[in-house]
Order: C-alpha cells, then sequence, then structure tokens
C-alpha cells in the first residue's frame, strides 16, 4: 500500500512523519517522561476487616469509568494500613492500566481528597515527569486506541489469566504527536468523555426515579389523579394462567429449527433490562413442540426465568415457547399485561425466598399459583400506572441509544486522531 506524502509506515501503522513511535522503556530511561509502576506487587494484599468507611481508596479495576477513577463505589482502608504495605501508592495526574485479568482498562486519577491512592496488584501506573513533552490525558487516550489495545490484549494472552508485566510493557510502544497536538487531541477526546459520563449520570439518575416510582406506584403509596377505589390482595394465580415450559429431544433433528420461536434465560439477559421480546436465538418445529413439555405461549404474556436466575421478565409481543427455567403468565383478560410485567419485577426477593437454602435456585408453579400481591382491582388504573412507567422506560431507551452512538463516535475519532489521519493543527 503506498504512503501518501507527510506520512511515514511504523510498526504501529502509518502516521505522520513528524511523529514519533517510542518505546516505553526509552519514556523512562532516556526522557525521563513517563515511568511505569506496578500497583502494591509483592505486598500484602488488603484483607476484608482492613476495609474502613472514610481513608485511602483502594481503586480496583470495577472503579475505573470513562477514563477516571469513580471513588464513589471504591473501598476504603486506613492511611495506617496503607503506609504498611508500602507500593501501590498513586497520585493526581497518575495514568491507570490494568495488566492482569481484565487488562486494558484506563483511567487517570483526577483531583485527590488524600494525599494518595492505593492500587490492587493489578493495575499499573504510569506518572507522567515531563508534562511538556508527554501529555498524561494524551497517553491514556492512546491506551485506548485501538491499535494498543489490540497489541496489549494479544501480549497478554487471553481469558481470566491474561497478564502483561512490567518488563514487557517496557517495550511497547508508544506514538507521541508534537505537545501541542498531544494536547489538541486529548482535549477533544476528553470532551467526549465528558459528554459520555453526563449521560452515564443522567441515565443512573433517570433508572433511580423510575425505582422511586414503582415503588410508589405499584404499592398504592401514591395515587394517580381519578383513581379511588380499593386496592386488594390477590394470589397470582387469580391474575393470570401460569404456564411451564420444555425442552425437545436435543437428539432428534426434526424438533429443531422451526417456525416456532424458543425462548432461554440467554434471551431475557441480551435483552439488557428491556420489556419486550421479539424474537428469540433458537427456535423449533411444531412436532417438538408436540412431543416435549413446551408449551406455546401466546402473544401479550410474560414470560419469568423461575430456575438459577428468579424474577426475570420480558413481554413477549409475539408467541413464543420456552424451555423449563420459566413460568410464564398468560394475563386474564382484567389484567394488564404491562402493570403485571412491573408488578412481577418488584417480587424478585420474595420468589426468592420461596426457594429456600438451596444452591440452585427453582421456584415452582404451585408456589407462584399462591403467591400474594397487592393491586388496583381496576384495570383503567392498571394501565395508567404502567403508561407512566412506560413512558419512563422509553425515555431512558432514548438515552441509553444516544449512549452508544456516542460511544461509537469516540471510537470513530478515536481512530482519525491517534492515527494522524485528522490533523487538529
Amino acid at each position: 500500500m503506498a504512503v501518501k506524502p507527510g506520512y511515514k509506515q511504523t510498526e504501529v501503522g502509518i502516521i505522520p512523519e513528524e511523529w514519533e513511535v517510542v518505546a516505553v522503556e526509552r519514556l523512562v530511561e532516556e526522557r525521563a517522561l513517563a515511568k511505569p509502576l506496578d500497583g502494591n506487587h509483592g505486598n500484602i494484599h488488603p484483607k476484608s476487616s482492613d476495609y474502613v468507611y472514610h481513608g485511602i481508596p483502594f481503586v480496583m479495576a470495577n472503579n475505573f469509568s470513562n477514563g477516571h477513577v469513580n471513588f464513589e463505589n471504591c473501598k476504603f482502608i486506613t492511611k495506617e494500613r496503607a503506609d504498611k504495605l508500602q507500593k501501590g501508592f498513586s497520585v493526581s495526574g497518575d495514568v491507570l492500566l490494568t495488566h492482569k485479568g481484565t487488562v486494558g482498562s484506563t483511567a487517570i486519577v483526577g483531583e485527590l481528597s488524600t494525599d494518595y491512592i492505593m492500587l490492587t496488584p493489578q493495575v499499573t501506573y504510569y506518572r507522567v515527569l515531563d508534562a511538556n513533552s508527554l501529555n498524561n490525558s494524551f497517553l491514556r487516550h492512546y491506551f485506548d486506541s485501538q491499535s494498543f489495545q489490540s497489541l496489549f490484549t494479544s501480549l497478554a494472552g487471553g481469558g481470566t489469566r491474561a497478564y502483561l508485566g512490567i518488563v514487557k510493557q517496557l517495550a511497547l510502544p508508544i506514538i507521541m504527536p508534537p505537545i501541542k497536538e498531544q494536547r489538541a487531541i486529548a482535549a477533544v477526546l476528553s470532551d467526549v468523555d465528558a459528554l459520555l459520563g453526563a449521560l452515564e449520570r443522567l441515565i443512573s439518575k433517570k433508572r433511580d426515579l423510575k425505582q422511586a416510582a414503582m415503588q410508589q406506584l405499584l404499592t398504592g403509596q401514591t395515587r394517580l389523579p381519578g383513581f379511588h377505589g380499593e386496592w386488594e390482595v390477590k394470589a397470582l394465580g387469580g391474575l393470570a394462567d401460569i404456564r411451564s415450559g420444555g425442552t425437545p429431544s436435543t437428539a432428534e433433528p426434526k424438533f429443531w429449527d422451526g417456525e416456532v420461536l424458543w425462548c432461554t434465560p440467554t434471551d431475557i439477559t441480551a435483552l439488557k433490562g428491556r420489556k419486550y421480546l421479539f424474537e428469540t436465538s433458537r427456535r423449533i418445529t411444531e412436532l417438538g413442540l408436540k412431543f416435549s413439555s413446551a408449551e406455546k405461549i401466546p402473544a401479550n404474556s410474560v414470560v419469568m426465568t423461575s430456575r438459577a436466575t428468579i424474577g426475570d421478565c420480558a413481554i413477549n409481543t409475539v408467541p413464543v415457547s420456552t424451555n423449563q427455567g420459566f413460568k410464564n403468565f398468560v394475563p386474564f383478560h382484567y389484567v394488564d399485561v404491562d402493570f403485571l410485567y412491573y408488578l412481577l419485577t418488584t417480587q424478585k426477593q420474595g420468589f426468592i425466598s420461596l426457594c429456600g437454602g438451596s444452591t440452585f435456585l427453582e421456584i415452582g408453579k404451585g408456589q407462584l399459583v399462591t403467591y400474594e400481591v397487592w393491586l388496583p382491582l381496576d384495570k383503567g388504573e392498571q394501565t395508567a400506572i404502567a403508561a407512566v412507567l412506560s413512558d419512563m422506560d422509553a425515555e431512558l431507551e432514548v438515552l441509553e441509544q444516544r449512549l452508544a452512538k456516542t460511544r461509537t463516535l469516540k471510537q470513530g475519532m478515536m481512530q482519525e486522531l491517534l492515527t494522524g489521519r485528522t490533523r487538529l493543527l
């Protein structure tokens, strides 16, 4: 492939001629621009008894969010205990990179209310020592680039045992545009990170509001205007025809790949909390349906997981069958299906409590038939409550779609800016 004027071919791909490719060890030894160290390596990991409500944050990979450390969900240890561990301290401005287990996650340590934070041994911190030559925000974004992530994960290996130690990290190539361009690139990508963070916080707030609304509306604590009728306790068996599922013999090809949708818990998980089920990953034939305990569940019913994972629900918009890990609710004419869906989602802990102390949780039809819930008998009120919650769901879905599009946009911007295809200066 011909390289256009002003660009050059390097080990990390085609980049502008004035950009450099520098091994990490050169940054450390020759230029003293960045210093990589792994967190708390070779020292005692904090014990559960070490954790306190306030103190030195103990940062793990799951505390990273959009390139920053989320201290709200951190654990803390006392400064005295942290001082005894001696290593793994990180300060404001450090770039964090996970190198063990889940590899390649990145963050920058922001302003701290403590002298330092402590890192799990799975995290490397890069400390920029010359901000006039290397911008730490640019370095973090470069660590997130597709080319760096591909190289890092390939060297670390796959799976839960993935690992890339300091020696190998020292040999990693880093691209270095001129410092002004580094800062410009970092500013643009950081702005997108800020937008992503704002969207995530808004979505979290909207979810909390929805949970509060469900708590108020589905218990009768708050009544919608125009409704005054009494609520009553009813068994689920009086609200819906409860049906089970089944699996045709996998040894019989004639039972599979037909026209009947066949739902498994994986199909519910794939919805990621969305309410409606339109499709399933597998199908069975009418013959498979006939020669198994599976039943065809009519559209506008509620399918609910009842084995291992208890109480995950969806409304099937088309007829489906399910495997035996479901109990399915075909609502009677006086029950609004959307209301029933929301009502069932609030009963998850109650359902789990019926499963006893077994390590393999399962709830049976007999337990569900007699399980009691509180609801308005007026279907109009049920529908009105469901409409309020459905509007909140729709708003959340729009925000989540915007979040997904913004993440995709950022990936495209990174590909352009971190390879020099698009220049800002």
